[in-house]
Protein backbone atom coordinates (compact mmCIF):
# COMPACT_ATOMS: atom_id res chain seq x y z
CA UNK A 1 0.00 0.00 0.00
CA UNK A 2 1.10 3.66 -1.09
CA UNK A 3 -0.70 6.40 0.48
CA UNK A 4 0.44 9.85 -1.29
CA UNK A 5 0.13 12.90 1.64
CA UNK A 6 -0.16 16.05 0.32
CA UNK A 7 0.56 19.88 1.15
CA UNK A 8 -2.16 22.24 0.48
CA UNK A 9 -1.94 23.58 -3.52
CA UNK A 10 -2.89 26.54 -5.11
CA UNK A 11 -6.43 26.41 -6.11
CA UNK A 12 -6.39 25.83 -9.80
CA UNK A 13 -9.07 23.09 -9.88
CA UNK A 14 -12.48 23.90 -11.73
CA UNK A 15 -14.96 22.73 -9.02
CA UNK A 16 -15.97 25.92 -7.88
CA UNK A 17 -19.18 25.78 -5.79
CA UNK A 18 -21.42 26.48 -8.66
CA UNK A 19 -19.57 23.29 -10.94
CA UNK A 20 -20.25 21.04 -7.49
CA UNK A 21 -23.93 22.10 -7.67
CA UNK A 22 -24.29 21.14 -11.27
CA UNK A 23 -22.59 17.93 -11.04
CA UNK A 24 -24.93 17.06 -7.72
CA UNK A 25 -27.47 18.08 -9.16
CA UNK A 26 -29.48 15.13 -10.64
CA UNK A 27 -29.32 13.35 -7.79
CA UNK A 28 -30.70 16.16 -5.46
CA UNK A 29 -33.81 14.25 -4.93
CA UNK A 30 -32.58 10.84 -3.58
CA UNK A 31 -33.27 8.92 -0.34
CA UNK A 32 -29.70 8.15 0.26
CA UNK A 33 -26.71 8.27 -1.63
CA UNK A 34 -23.91 5.71 -0.84
CA UNK A 35 -20.22 6.43 -2.09
CA UNK A 36 -18.42 3.51 -3.61
CA UNK A 37 -14.63 4.78 -2.24
CA UNK A 38 -11.55 2.63 -2.18
CA UNK A 39 -9.26 5.13 -1.28
CA UNK A 40 -7.72 6.02 -4.48
CA UNK A 41 -7.77 9.57 -5.99
CA UNK A 42 -10.71 9.67 -8.25
CA UNK A 43 -13.10 8.08 -5.13
CA UNK A 44 -11.21 10.30 -2.38
CA UNK A 45 -12.16 13.39 -4.81
CA UNK A 46 -15.88 11.67 -5.35
CA UNK A 47 -16.09 11.80 -1.18
CA UNK A 48 -14.75 15.74 -0.55
CA UNK A 49 -16.84 17.10 -3.77
CA UNK A 50 -19.91 14.97 -2.06
CA UNK A 51 -19.53 16.36 1.05
CA UNK A 52 -18.86 20.01 -0.06
CA UNK A 53 -21.79 19.66 -2.24
CA UNK A 54 -24.07 18.35 0.62
CA UNK A 55 -22.32 20.72 3.05
CA UNK A 56 -23.89 23.67 0.86
CA UNK A 57 -26.91 22.51 0.38
CA UNK A 58 -30.11 23.45 2.41
CA UNK A 59 -31.48 19.78 2.50
CA UNK A 60 -29.29 17.10 0.73
CA UNK A 61 -29.64 13.36 0.84
CA UNK A 62 -27.96 11.84 3.70
CA UNK A 63 -24.51 10.52 2.15
CA UNK A 64 -22.66 6.64 3.67
CA UNK A 65 -19.30 5.32 2.33
CA UNK A 66 -18.49 1.77 1.83
CA UNK A 67 -14.81 0.42 0.71
CA UNK A 68 -14.86 -3.32 -0.48
CA UNK A 69 -12.28 -4.83 0.53
CA UNK A 70 -11.96 -8.03 -2.01
CA UNK A 71 -9.20 -10.09 -0.41
CA UNK A 72 -6.68 -9.60 -3.54
CA UNK A 73 -3.76 -7.88 -1.63
CA UNK A 74 -2.19 -7.64 1.48
CA UNK A 75 -2.74 -3.89 2.13
CA UNK A 76 -6.30 -3.90 1.30
CA UNK A 77 -7.82 -3.77 4.78
CA UNK A 78 -5.71 -1.50 5.80
CA UNK A 79 -6.67 0.90 2.74
CA UNK A 80 -10.55 0.67 3.42
CA UNK A 81 -8.94 1.44 7.30
CA UNK A 82 -7.90 4.61 6.03
CA UNK A 83 -10.86 5.29 4.23
CA UNK A 84 -12.90 4.50 7.22
CA UNK A 85 -10.68 7.11 9.23
CA UNK A 86 -10.93 10.04 6.38
CA UNK A 87 -14.66 9.31 6.47
CA UNK A 88 -15.09 9.97 9.97
CA UNK A 89 -13.33 13.34 9.58
CA UNK A 90 -16.16 14.57 7.14
CA UNK A 91 -18.32 13.08 9.23
CA UNK A 92 -19.77 10.26 7.21
CA UNK A 93 -20.55 6.73 8.24
CA UNK A 94 -18.60 4.14 6.67
CA UNK A 95 -18.74 0.57 6.06
CA UNK A 96 -16.05 -2.20 5.16
CA UNK A 97 -17.76 -4.45 2.84
CA UNK A 98 -15.75 -7.64 2.34
CA UNK A 99 -15.78 -10.21 -1.01
CA UNK A 100 -15.92 -13.73 1.05
CA UNK A 101 -15.16 -16.78 -0.32
CA UNK A 102 -12.41 -18.98 -3.42
CA UNK A 103 -11.23 -15.64 -5.90
CA UNK A 104 -11.49 -17.19 -9.26
CA UNK A 105 -7.85 -18.13 -11.20
CA UNK A 106 -9.52 -16.24 -14.21
CA UNK A 107 -10.86 -13.03 -15.05
CA UNK A 108 -10.27 -11.72 -12.13
CA UNK A 109 -10.86 -8.07 -12.26
CA UNK A 110 -14.17 -9.00 -14.15
CA UNK A 111 -15.68 -10.93 -11.18
CA UNK A 112 -14.18 -8.92 -8.40
CA UNK A 113 -16.23 -5.95 -10.59
CA UNK A 114 -19.48 -7.97 -10.16
CA UNK A 115 -18.58 -8.70 -6.76
CA UNK A 116 -18.27 -5.15 -5.84
CA UNK A 117 -21.43 -3.77 -7.06
CA UNK A 118 -23.69 -7.26 -5.56
CA UNK A 119 -21.71 -6.32 -2.18
CA UNK A 120 -22.35 -2.31 -2.78
CA UNK A 121 -26.36 -2.82 -3.90
CA UNK A 122 -26.97 -5.18 -0.96
CA UNK A 123 -25.52 -2.85 1.26
CA UNK A 124 -27.36 0.27 -0.21
CA UNK A 125 -30.69 -1.63 0.13
CA UNK A 126 -30.32 -2.36 3.74
CA UNK A 127 -29.04 1.30 4.77
CA UNK A 128 -32.14 2.32 2.92
CA UNK A 129 -29.86 4.19 0.19
CA UNK A 130 -31.61 4.08 -3.48
CA UNK A 131 -28.51 5.01 -4.93
CA UNK A 132 -24.58 3.67 -5.59
CA UNK A 133 -22.57 6.38 -6.94
CA UNK A 134 -19.07 6.09 -8.13
CA UNK A 135 -16.37 7.87 -9.11
CA UNK A 136 -15.69 6.95 -13.03
CA UNK A 137 -14.36 9.80 -15.05
CA UNK A 138 -13.38 10.82 -18.39
CA UNK A 139 -10.37 8.73 -18.79
CA UNK A 140 -12.48 5.68 -17.83
CA UNK A 141 -15.45 6.49 -20.03
CA UNK A 142 -12.45 6.87 -23.21
CA UNK A 143 -10.94 3.31 -22.07
CA UNK A 144 -14.28 1.74 -21.70
CA UNK A 145 -15.28 2.89 -24.94
CA UNK A 146 -12.20 1.95 -26.61
CA UNK A 147 -12.37 -1.90 -24.63
CA UNK A 148 -15.43 -2.64 -26.41
CA UNK A 149 -14.57 -1.68 -29.63
CA UNK A 150 -11.71 -4.24 -29.24
CA UNK A 151 -14.27 -6.76 -28.66
CA UNK A 152 -16.62 -5.75 -31.40
CA UNK A 153 -19.46 -3.80 -29.73
CA UNK A 154 -22.47 -2.60 -30.78
CA UNK A 155 -23.95 1.26 -30.43
CA UNK A 156 -24.94 0.76 -27.38
CA UNK A 157 -21.97 -0.24 -25.80
CA UNK A 158 -19.92 2.63 -28.04
CA UNK A 159 -22.18 4.31 -25.90
CA UNK A 160 -20.21 3.92 -22.56
CA UNK A 161 -21.16 3.96 -19.35
CA UNK A 162 -24.13 5.65 -18.54
CA UNK A 163 -24.39 9.17 -16.14
CA UNK A 164 -27.39 6.93 -14.42
CA UNK A 165 -29.09 3.99 -14.54
CA UNK A 166 -30.80 1.39 -12.26
CA UNK A 167 -30.29 -2.13 -11.41
CA UNK A 168 -32.87 -3.79 -8.60
CA UNK A 169 -34.52 -0.48 -7.65
CA UNK A 170 -31.25 1.26 -7.04
CA UNK A 171 -29.62 3.51 -9.09
CA UNK A 172 -26.04 3.00 -10.27
CA UNK A 173 -25.06 6.98 -10.51
CA UNK A 174 -22.01 8.21 -12.20
CA UNK A 175 -21.75 12.50 -11.31
CA UNK A 176 -17.75 12.65 -12.58
CA UNK A 177 -17.93 11.24 -16.52
CA UNK A 178 -17.22 15.11 -17.52
CA UNK A 179 -14.26 15.26 -15.18
CA UNK A 180 -10.72 14.32 -16.25
CA UNK A 181 -8.59 12.16 -14.12
CA UNK A 182 -5.93 15.06 -13.83
CA UNK A 183 -9.02 17.46 -12.63
CA UNK A 184 -9.52 15.02 -9.71
CA UNK A 185 -6.24 14.43 -8.48
CA UNK A 186 -5.69 18.06 -8.66
CA UNK A 187 -8.70 18.87 -6.14
CA UNK A 188 -6.89 15.93 -4.05
CA UNK A 189 -3.76 17.95 -3.96
CA UNK A 190 -5.44 21.22 -3.55
CA UNK A 191 -7.54 20.24 -0.62
CA UNK A 192 -3.92 18.34 0.57
CA UNK A 193 -6.05 15.24 1.25
CA UNK A 194 -3.88 12.16 0.81
CA UNK A 195 -5.21 9.50 -1.12
CA UNK A 196 -3.76 5.57 -1.91
CA UNK A 197 -2.05 4.40 -5.18
CA UNK A 198 -2.77 1.15 -6.36
CA UNK A 199 0.02 -1.17 -7.81
CA UNK A 200 -2.70 -3.13 -9.36
CA UNK A 201 -3.47 -0.13 -11.90
CA UNK A 202 0.39 -1.33 -13.05
CA UNK A 203 0.03 -4.64 -14.12
CA UNK A 204 0.23 -5.95 -17.17
CA UNK A 205 -1.59 -8.84 -16.53
CA UNK A 206 -4.95 -7.11 -16.23
CA UNK A 207 -6.40 -6.12 -20.28
CA UNK A 208 -7.05 -2.55 -18.63
CA UNK A 209 -3.40 -1.76 -18.19
CA UNK A 210 -2.65 -3.03 -21.46
CA UNK A 211 -4.86 -0.46 -23.08
CA UNK A 212 -3.15 2.05 -21.07
CA UNK A 213 0.01 1.72 -22.40
CA UNK A 214 -1.20 1.41 -25.48
CA UNK A 215 -3.15 4.87 -25.23
CA UNK A 216 0.15 7.09 -27.05
CA UNK A 217 0.50 4.56 -29.54
CA UNK A 218 -3.32 5.45 -30.19
CA UNK A 219 -3.62 9.20 -29.36
CA UNK A 220 -0.52 9.58 -31.68
CA UNK A 221 -3.27 7.83 -34.36
CA UNK A 222 -6.31 10.55 -33.55
CA UNK A 223 -7.87 8.22 -31.30
CA UNK A 224 -7.04 10.05 -28.08
CA UNK A 225 -9.19 10.45 -25.15
CA UNK A 226 -11.30 13.63 -26.66
CA UNK A 227 -12.39 11.53 -29.78
CA UNK A 228 -13.13 8.49 -27.99
CA UNK A 229 -15.54 10.51 -26.13
CA UNK A 230 -17.20 12.38 -29.11
CA UNK A 231 -17.37 8.74 -30.54
CA UNK A 232 -19.14 7.73 -27.47
CA UNK A 233 -21.65 11.07 -27.53
CA UNK A 234 -22.28 10.48 -31.32
CA UNK A 235 -22.82 6.55 -30.22
CA UNK A 236 -25.15 7.52 -27.56
CA UNK A 237 -26.97 9.68 -29.76
CA UNK A 238 -27.69 6.87 -32.47
CA UNK A 239 -28.58 4.75 -29.54
CA UNK A 240 -31.66 6.80 -28.00
CA UNK A 241 -33.14 7.37 -31.68
CA UNK A 242 -32.84 3.95 -32.30
CA UNK A 243 -34.37 3.37 -29.01
CA UNK A 244 -37.01 5.72 -29.48
CA UNK A 245 -37.94 3.76 -33.03
CA UNK A 246 -38.18 0.18 -31.08
CA UNK A 247 -40.65 1.93 -28.73
CA UNK A 248 -42.59 3.45 -31.53
CA UNK A 249 -43.25 0.33 -33.02
CA UNK A 250 -43.42 -2.10 -30.08
CA UNK A 251 -46.69 0.25 -28.99
CA UNK A 252 -48.43 -0.79 -32.61
CA UNK A 253 -47.67 -4.64 -31.31
CA UNK A 254 -49.78 -6.80 -29.65
CA UNK A 255 -48.00 -7.89 -27.12
CA UNK A 256 -49.53 -10.46 -24.02
CA UNK A 257 -47.03 -10.62 -21.22
CA UNK A 258 -47.40 -13.04 -18.15
CA UNK A 259 -45.03 -15.03 -15.58
CA UNK A 260 -42.00 -16.09 -17.87
CA UNK A 261 -43.89 -16.00 -20.83
CA UNK A 262 -44.85 -13.46 -23.99
CA UNK A 263 -46.82 -13.57 -26.88
CA UNK A 264 -46.94 -10.93 -29.22
CA UNK A 265 -47.77 -10.27 -33.04
CA UNK A 266 -44.74 -9.01 -34.61
CA UNK A 267 -45.92 -8.65 -38.62
CA UNK A 268 -45.39 -4.69 -37.94
CA UNK A 269 -41.17 -5.82 -37.57
CA UNK A 270 -41.06 -7.81 -41.25
CA UNK A 271 -40.22 -4.50 -42.65
CA UNK A 272 -38.17 -2.88 -40.45
CA UNK A 273 -34.40 -3.00 -39.83
CA UNK A 274 -32.65 -6.07 -38.55
CA UNK A 275 -31.70 -3.29 -35.67
CA UNK A 276 -35.19 -2.93 -34.34
CA UNK A 277 -35.88 -6.57 -34.13
CA UNK A 278 -32.72 -7.11 -32.47
CA UNK A 279 -33.70 -4.84 -30.47
CA UNK A 280 -36.98 -5.46 -29.55
CA UNK A 281 -35.41 -9.66 -29.25
CA UNK A 282 -33.25 -8.53 -26.72
CA UNK A 283 -35.52 -6.60 -24.86
CA UNK A 284 -38.24 -8.88 -24.32
CA UNK A 285 -35.62 -11.76 -23.63
CA UNK A 286 -34.24 -9.44 -20.82
CA UNK A 287 -37.63 -9.17 -19.41
CA UNK A 288 -37.52 -13.42 -19.44
CA UNK A 289 -34.48 -14.34 -18.27
CA UNK A 290 -34.09 -11.65 -15.67
CA UNK A 291 -30.04 -11.43 -16.09
CA UNK A 292 -27.59 -10.66 -18.38
CA UNK A 293 -28.27 -10.03 -21.77
CA UNK A 294 -27.22 -12.46 -24.44
CA UNK A 295 -23.73 -12.01 -25.95
CA UNK A 296 -24.46 -9.53 -29.38
CA UNK A 297 -23.09 -12.15 -31.68
CA UNK A 298 -26.00 -15.00 -30.24
CA UNK A 299 -28.25 -12.19 -30.30
CA UNK A 300 -27.70 -11.38 -34.10
CA UNK A 301 -27.43 -14.88 -35.05
CA UNK A 302 -31.30 -15.72 -33.74
CA UNK A 303 -32.22 -12.00 -35.19
CA UNK A 304 -31.66 -12.94 -38.43
CA UNK A 305 -33.23 -16.42 -38.02
CA UNK A 306 -36.01 -15.00 -37.02
CA UNK A 307 -36.12 -12.12 -39.29
CA UNK A 308 -35.49 -14.39 -42.20
CA UNK A 309 -38.68 -16.70 -41.39
CA UNK A 310 -40.56 -13.51 -40.41
CA UNK A 311 -40.56 -12.36 -43.92
CA UNK A 312 -40.96 -15.88 -45.80
CA UNK A 313 -43.89 -15.92 -43.47
CA UNK A 314 -42.48 -19.72 -42.07
CA UNK A 315 -42.56 -20.94 -38.56
CA UNK A 316 -39.21 -20.67 -36.72
CA UNK A 317 -38.22 -22.30 -33.45
CA UNK A 318 -35.22 -22.35 -31.40
CA UNK A 319 -33.44 -22.08 -27.56
CA UNK A 320 -31.55 -19.45 -26.35
CA UNK A 321 -30.24 -18.53 -23.03
CA UNK A 322 -32.35 -20.53 -21.16
CA UNK A 323 -35.52 -19.67 -23.38
CA UNK A 324 -37.60 -21.08 -25.73
CA UNK A 325 -38.99 -18.91 -29.02
CA UNK A 326 -42.21 -19.82 -31.82
CA UNK A 327 -42.77 -18.10 -34.43
CA UNK A 328 -45.95 -19.15 -35.92
CA UNK A 329 -47.47 -19.06 -39.09
CA UNK A 330 -49.12 -16.60 -38.37
CA UNK A 331 -46.24 -14.04 -36.70
CA UNK A 332 -46.92 -14.12 -33.66
CA UNK A 333 -44.08 -14.91 -31.58
CA UNK A 334 -43.98 -16.75 -28.31
CA UNK A 335 -40.78 -16.68 -25.78
CA UNK A 336 -41.40 -18.73 -22.68
CA UNK A 337 -38.31 -19.47 -20.26
CA UNK A 338 -37.18 -22.90 -20.32
CA UNK A 339 -38.19 -25.62 -17.66
CA UNK A 340 -35.74 -28.42 -16.22
CA UNK A 341 -38.37 -30.82 -17.61
CA UNK A 342 -38.92 -28.93 -21.19
CA UNK A 343 -34.65 -29.95 -21.79
CA UNK A 344 -34.58 -32.79 -24.07
CA UNK A 345 -38.35 -33.24 -25.11
CA UNK A 346 -41.10 -31.64 -27.28
CA UNK A 347 -42.38 -28.52 -26.17
CA UNK A 348 -45.72 -27.42 -27.41
CA UNK A 349 -45.73 -23.16 -26.88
Amino acid sequence: MSAKTLAPAPDKTRFPACAIAALFHPWETARGILLAVSGGPDSVALMLLAEEWARGYAAPPPLYVATVDHGLRKSARGEAELVARWAAALRLPHAVLVWEGIKPRSRVQECAREARYKLLFEYAARIGADHVMTAHHADDQAETIVFRLLRGSGISGLSGMASSSERNGIVLARPLLSCTKAELIAFCEMKAHPFVLDPSNKDPAYARTRLRRLSSLLAAEGLDRNALLRLGTRAARADVALTKQVYAITDKIKILREPGRVRADISALAGEPAEILLRFLADELKLIRGDKPLRLDRLEALAEKLGRALRDGSAYKATQGGTILHLQHDHFLVIARETPRCRGRKTHL
